[in-house]
């Protein structure tokens, strides 16, 4: 009999497992594929933690697999010691199917371990979850949420006492733990109501909500601006609705217009489907509302708003922003502001991740800041920024190309309510002066050169589409062009190694390991100062790529990422 069905008959025979739950698995009992995909192996912590489908089984979201997880972060804490305990777990959560009954699940199993709980009274940002760590300076924070995929998932997410995202020094004794639950009879917990009475479980909110707000607030840079804007904002049916409006009326925008049909929560993101607001199509309904108001930004939040994407009316039309463009934005309005105010100091510094493209790194050497470099994901960001910190720096900004950006150090994660703050104050700052945020991004275009971008990601599910993606990653490692056009490769680099190579595969140096830790990622880099990247995502069932070239006029490097783009498919279709 194979592993996976073993596992199949193992659950419909637990005393642990519920009646509806098993009813669930029987209704699949003659579908051997479902089986297959739901029990061929255990949900991985991949990002700091779990994300997939809903549903029963060891490769799905549910109850089950939140009580032993949580079972698993429980035994770390306590075998820190009884401190680590008292000082307690934050648990947040969204507005996703099951999200309250995991929080609840979850709050039930640290406090039948002893474990102090912190829980929100309702959905919160996940940026606000990072700061509670640190404001009620706990031991840990868990947050459920699938951030922006479809709505047949969720996840859960692990943060420890900075704020940030686990990393692996946390994350494998955790798995370990976690693998050494053989029977859910192994997970303790005690009911909820039994926890707040016994005083092992709190419910928190205004209180941590107004020292967050407090906080966002300070970061304000400029109050000479047009407050007058139009700003168009959606919440995408999430969690940033209260705390993004909240924010931008304490700033004095009195022209901020939300998105009726997607304001209040809808687990089923049913005027959206894929909650994504790097996917234009997320916008349909706020364009529609900023035509009407005439708007001048429109705004969107993810549904647990860490992420924010953004479009501009120029010239009569709106247009979106990406990630990159955003974040160069960003950067320019923060340290002009902060230099003009003498707020940045010889180790002030950003930090972006390694797929994120080169722009901002220019603008950031225009002020003297240093850019460091680290794996994709906040976890890798703000865990860089706690090692600098300690060693002097002054964190300015992190941020990467899938529209997520943070600045201060309050927050361990990107922020899309701080986002929203500050790209508001940004477009009323130089409305001013009668311009535009796609005016600001030409004018750094012009005087650095075009920097652009194509990044997309090929999908490959399920157990064939995991192999599909180890093949191509195995077959690129030494099949890859060494020309592209007229462009030559000078070097590249394989972070699975931590080598850089040159272009016929000479060691030329090593990745620095202290901010960059093995990852399954492939660099290449050109004469002309275009590369590109590949790398199996950490979440979802896709080959990610990243595309960017450089020009000195816009023709000639949209003609280059095109023709990067058709290389490497026609490379890929042929494996």
């Amino acid at each position: 009999m194979n592993d996976f069905m073993k596992e199949y008959l193992k659950w419909l025979e637990s005393p642990y497992i519920d009646n509806d739950t098993k009813r669930e698995l029987e209704s699949i009992k003659d579908n051997e594929d479902e089986i297959k995909e739901r029990f061929f192996k255990d949900l991985e912590f991949g990002t700091a933690g779990l994300r997939g489908k809903l549903g029963a089984g060891t490769n799905r979201m549910n109850k089950y697999i939140v009580a032993r997880t949580t079972q698993g972060l429980a035994d770390f804490i306590n075998s820190k010691g009884p401190e680590r305990a008292k000082k307690g777990v934050v648990i947040a959560y969204d507005v996703r199917h099951f999200s309250k009954d995991f929080a609840k699940i979850a709050a039930e199993v640290l406090s039948g371990n002893g474990i102090k709980v912190y829980i929100f009274e309702d959905i919160r940002p996940t940026p606000e979850l990072s700061f509670a760590v640190r404001y009620l300076n706990a031991t840990a924070g868990i947050v459920i949420t699938a951030s922006h995929n479809p709505p047949e998932y969720n996840g859960y997410k692990v943060y420890w006492e900075e704020g940030s995202q686990i990393l692996d020094d946390v994350a494998i004794p955790i798995q370990n733990n976690i693998q050494s639950i053989t029977d859910f009879g192994m997970v303790k917990k005690i009911p909820f109501d039994e926890g707040i009475a016994n005083g092992l479980i709190k419910i928190i909110g205004q209180e941590v909500d107004k020292a967050y707000y407090k906080k966002v607030l300070e970061l304000t840079l400029n109050d000479d601006i047009d407050k007058d804007i139009k700003i168009v904002y959606t919440p995408l049916n999430g969690t940033g609705n209260i705390p993004v409006r909240h924010i931008l009326k304490e700033r004095g925008f009195k022209n901020v217009f939300v998105v009726k049909e997607q304001e209040l929560p809808d687990p089923n993101f049913t005027t959206v489907g894929y909650p994504n607001p790097e996917d234009l199509n997320a916008f349909k309904l706020a364009l529609k509302l900023a035509t009407e108001k005439d708007a001048d930004i429109v705004i969107a939040t993810d549904p647990d708003c860490d992420r924010l994407a953004v479009m501009i009316k120029h010239n009569g039309e709106y247009v979106a922003l990406n990630g990159n463009q955003t974040g160069a934005i960003l950067i320019q309005y923060l340290l002009s502001q902060r230099k003009e105010k003498n707020l940045l100091s010889n180790k002030s510094i950003i930090i972006k991740s390694i797929v994120t493209g080169n722009l901002g790194k220019i603008i950031a050497s225009e002020f003297n800041v240093e850019t460091f470099e680290t794996l994709t994901g906040f976890k890798n960001i703000c865990g860089l920024e706690n090692k600098l910190e300690k060693e002097g720096f002054q964190f300015e900004f992190g941020y990467e190309e899938s529209i997520g950006f943070v600045t201060g150090n309050f927050v361990r994660d990107k922020d899309g309510v701080i986002s929203a703050m500050l790209l508001s104050e940004a477009a009323g700052y130089y409305k001013k002066f009668g311009k535009t945020l796609v005016d600001v991004l030409n004018e750094l275009y012009e005087k650095h050169g075009y920097y652009l971008e194509n990044n997309f990601s090929l999908i490959y599910e399920g157990i064939e589409g995991m192999e599909k993606i180890k093949s191509i990653m195995s077959y690129y490692r030494n099949n890859f062009p060494k020309k592209i056009g007229n462009l030559s490769l000078t070097s590249y680099i394989d972070y699975l190694e931590g080598v850089e190579y040159d272009k016929d595969g000479n060691k030329i140096g090593e990745v620095n390991r202290e901010h960059i830790p093995s990852s399954n990622v492939l660099r290449f880099f050109f004469d002309d100062g275009s590369w590109y990247a590949i790398r199996p995502s950490g979440t979802e069932p896709k080959l990610k790529v990243y595309i960017y070239s450089f020009a000195k006029t816009k023709e000639e490097s949209e003609e280059k990422l095109r023709l990067f783009e058709k290389t490497f498919r026609n490379i890929v279709a042929k494996i």
